[in-house]
């Protein structure tokens, strides 16, 4: 054997995979402002990291002619690398080779790359630029992808999964992101759906386009399928990466701690008079999150879908941890159907990945009527109740105004096991709030009263429901609120409890598993 032969057979043959689709399609991929699968690898992993498997794989489809058409890589680049110096494996479409289109080959691949981080206790990583399933191939690309959702829900829990998609994502390869925990997309470059405009015109004859049937503003805004819209690719990768760094390695592990020179007692004066003396005036909790939090960064995720109720991720001390928080500013921070399954989601992911949850309260109840009952708020707000009762994380509640009725019962209050439950002074924890309490409960002695007699009759009593019930100190006084504190001191408080807890360990009923009330 020519062993000089041999080393430049090997290297024309990874320059010749490393081209993809050929030097013509990367260029009219870039005029696109897109960029190619291997690329977006290099931006997402750390420096001469990458690692790659299955360089020379080819499709073995002889229909339609496809035997003339045989790419090194088929389409799909693999392997694993490091992000923040952390092992992490990761596959990427190639848009350049027969648009992306999955095949039984490609599959494999993929399949490979998620069974080795299955195996090995690491995040995997899929980068998505598919024009879907490669017809040619028929039921070998269908069971292709059948594969790769099977293995999503293997790992489901078992080790973070993370989707971008940075082109078209159609058919059955939306299943797979769906099916991860957290999904990015790109605005005016990707979009996701099931069937697509021609079908959908031909069949309901709605008339729309793919950035109207599933761009990232819809999947972000009333979908609820994405949880980050970027405004470039460089933009989603650096989502992708931030994202990473609240998570562990696998569901046997716990978060990094990241030092940070945020001192464990700082204290936000302004807090003591965030809240509105008027009851109905809104204030946005956001800025609650961001004074008590290491530096100030919450990392917060689906901000335009269902905001009255914000989820993401933040550090106390430099450890990570699940923020749920509902939103006064929006809806009165009011629970609903979208808020419900949102939240529900999150709490499940914190908990399956031992990242402590920190809960902000001021919720007035659930909001009612006709679209929310039809819709299914019952379920959807048990889901939500589910999901607290059966984390067994460390769970820090903090109610800063309202906390009325089943929504009170709903965000990780003490009987849902809550570890520490904090009320701040503003506190109004109760049934329901004065007016609508006191017309249920004097209704007798108002009944044909003149209307200003009702009046004052019903104002007295709301006074004293008021005074009685508005405030944090009977539950207090019954053990359900652990302690009262000052709003200055919340951070402090937050970053002593999680010290408290971190090795907190609970233990459950034998079981295969729950039946949430999907």
């Amino acid at each position: 054997m020519n062993t000089a032969k041999s080393i430049d057979e090997l290297i024309e043959k990874r320059a010749e995979a490393r081209e993809g689709g050929g030097a013509d399609k990367i260029a009219k991929l870039h005029a696109k402002g897109r960029h190619t699968a291997r690329e977006r690898i290099d931006a997402l992993l750390d420096e001469g990291s990458f690692e790659e498997f299955d360089m020379f794989k080819t499709h073995r489809c002889t229909n339609f002619g496809m035997e003339k058409t045989k790419m090194l890589g088929d389409g799909v680049v693999v392997g694993s690398g490091t992000i923040d110096g952390r092992l992490v494996y990761v596959y990427a479409q190639d848009f350049t080779v027969l648009g992306g289109s999955l095949s039984e080959t490609m599959a494999e691949k993929i399949c490979k790359v998620m069974d080795m981080a299955v195996k090995c206790g690491a995040p995997v990583i899929g980068l998505n630029d598919s024009g879907g399933a490669r017809i040619q191939e028929g039921i070998e690309a269908l069971a292709g992808y059948t594969n790769i959702f099977y293995r999503n829900v293997a790992c489901s829990g078992v080790i973070p999964q993370l989707s971008g998609i940075f082109g078209p994502c159609a058919g059955g390869a939306v299943y797979s992101p769906a099916l991860t925990d957290f999904t990015v997309m790109v605005r005016d470059n990707s979009y996701m759906f099931l069937t697509g405009p021609k079908v959908v015109k031909s069949v309901t004859h709605e008339d729309v386009d793919v950035e109207q049937l599933g761009g990232a503003s819809i999947h972000t805004t009333k979908s609820g399928v994405a949880h980050l819209a970027a405004d470039n690719g460089a933009q989603a990768i650096a989502y992708l990466r931030e994202l990473l760094s609240y998570m562990p390695q696998n569901n046997m592990s716990k978060p990094p701690v990241v030092e940070n020179s945020d001192p464990f007692d700082r204290a936000d004066a302004d807090l003591d008079t965030i809240i509105p003396d008027n009851p109905n005036q809104a204030y946005d909790i956001k800025t609650v999150i961001h004074a008590v939090v290491d530096e100030g960064h919450f990392f917060e995720l689906q901000p335009e879908y269902a905001p009255n109720i914000v989820i993401g991720f933040a550090r106390f001390g430099g450890q990570s941890v699940g923020i749920v928080a509902n939103q006064p500013a929006v809806l009165a921070g009011v629970l609903d159907n979208e808020a419900s399954i949102k939240s529900a989601r999150f709490v499940r992911f914190c908990d399956c990945f031992n990242i402590p949850l920190v809960t902000f309260v001021d919720v007035p109840g659930f909001m009612p009527g006709t679209i929310q009952e039809y819709g299914g708020i019952i379920r959807n707000g048990a889901k939500l109740l589910f999901a607290y009762a059966e984390a067994t994380v460390p769970k820090i509640t903090i109610t800063t105004r309202k906390s009325y009725g089943g929504a009170h019962c709903v965000m990780s209050s003490k009987q849902l096991q809550g570890d520490l439950n904090y009320a701040w002074p503003t506190a109004e924890i109760a049934v329901m709030g004065g007016k609508g309490a006191v017309e249920i409960l004097n209704a007798k002695d108002i009944k044909g009263k003149e209307p200003d007699e009702a009046k004052a009759i019903l104002a007295e009593k709301e006074q004293e429901y008021t005074e009685a019930f508005a405030n944090p100190y009977v539950a207090a006084g019954r053990g359900y609120v652990d302690d009262v504190i000052l709003p200055h001191e919340t951070r402090i408080r937050v970053i002593r409890g999680l010290r408290m807890l971190q090795d907190k360990h609970m233990t459950t009923h034998p079981k295969k598993h729950g039946n949430i009330p999907l």
